[in-house]
């Protein structure tokens, strides 16, 4: 097979095409001829290096959709068979921990994410746990399954599990064009909270408007807290789902009313804040990490997506050998929405 790997860290330079053998399914696993992956800012976080990816040669890629092509011993033809269309959900917890027993696996201290700690699925095949395979529709495309997984998990568990959201809440979603942005904004509208969004250009936020967004905030031109107290008659908003870290972060928690809730699920414009606490407990705010989404998190998107009620939002299709330029595209901040690597298509 072909597959999209790097055999040290550093810049989009070092990943490569080249040709492995085709993978085996071991016992209770399956092989899935892949139909589409999902480019996400942790697959850039994997190239560049961080504790815990391996072995190498690595083959990064997170989001995977495609067929099941082959079944390992033990697993028995049934709802997984030969040729059942599937999303593969991206983490795996170990099962038997306390966490992954109370139904919160991504907590899981041997949690494994594939494409990080497992061989991803930038490649023509890829070797998962039959369980850790969903059946889907034909709804949407195959290979756009792949815009599914690891952002609207991560949405969902941001807002439901840890933002505790409610119909009416006032939501800011911070660089609201990305994967997880474009999830986020679907996912508290069908939750019945009003939507208020961030975004750099005007491209961005007149795209936000066509998805529905009401207020949206250009924060390369306008102060995005005056904006949000403006939008909010002056007391803020309930939830802020952020990922950018960094100076957004400080600007964010700005924009939160008494009680309100902050969820943070990356740092992509810099891990480091300086923020007077003060600030926090005076107004009983609450600043939550959210680390991919629980497995439960990932059925119930998946129910939605195929009843049509949520749905992926394709900046575009690439196929396998421009993935370093899919990488410079999301560095670049330069897409909206997500980005699928075709690794069947030449």
């Amino acid at each position: 097979m072909r597959a999209a790997s790097f055999d040290q860290h550093g810049g989009p330079e070092v990943l490569t095409i080249r040709d492995w053998a085709d993978p085996e399914p071991g016992p209770g696993q399956v092989r899935v001829r892949v139909a589409g992956c999902g480019v996400n800012h942790l697959d850039i976080f994997v190239r560049q290096g961080i504790p815990g990816v391996g072995p190498f040669p690595h083959i990064p890629g997170s989001e995977v959709s495609g067929t099941i092509d082959r079944l390992g011993a033990g697993v028995e033809p049934g709802r997984i068979e030969v040729g059942t269309a599937v999303v593969v959900a991206p983490g795996r917890g170990c099962g038997r921990c306390r966490d992954c027993r109370r139904g919160r696996d991504n907590l899981c201290a041997d949690f494994r994410v594939l494409g990080n700690q497992r061989q991803g699925g930038f490649a023509e095949f890829v070797v998962v746990e039959a369980d850790d395979c969903i059946p889907v529709g034909d709804r949407i495309p195959l290979e756009d399954w792949a815009a599914v997984p690891l952002v609207f998990q991560t949405a969902w568990n941001m807002l439901h599990a840890l933002g505790c959201v409610q119909s009416g809440d006032e939501v800011l979603v911070e660089s609201a064009g990305s994967g997880v942005g474009t999830a986020a904004i679907q996912v508290a509208t069908l939750a019945g909270a009003r939507v208020i969004a961030t975004a750099g250009g005007a491209e961005k936020c007149e795209r936000l408007r066509s998805m529905g967004v009401e207020r949206v905030i250009d924060h390369t031109c306008e102060d995005v807290r005056k904006s949000v107290l403006s939008s909010t008659s002056g007391r803020g908003v309930d939830i802020v789902v952020s990922h950018v870290g960094g100076a957004a972060f400080v600007k964010s928690l700005g924009c939160l009313a008494r009680g309100g809730r902050l969820v943070t699920c990356g740092a992509t414009a810099g891990p480091k804040i300086e923020v007077d606490y003060r600030f926090v407990f005076t107004r009983e705010l609450t600043i939550r990490g959210a680390y991919l989404g629980s497995r439960a998190d990932l059925d119930a998107v998946v129910a939605l997506v195929d009843a049509g009620r949520l749905a992926p939002v394709i900046d575009r299709r690439l196929p396998l050998d421009r993935l370093d330029e899919a990488h410079r595209l999301m560095a670049e901040r330069n897409q909206f929405g997500k980005t699928i690597i075709l690794p069947t298509i030449a």
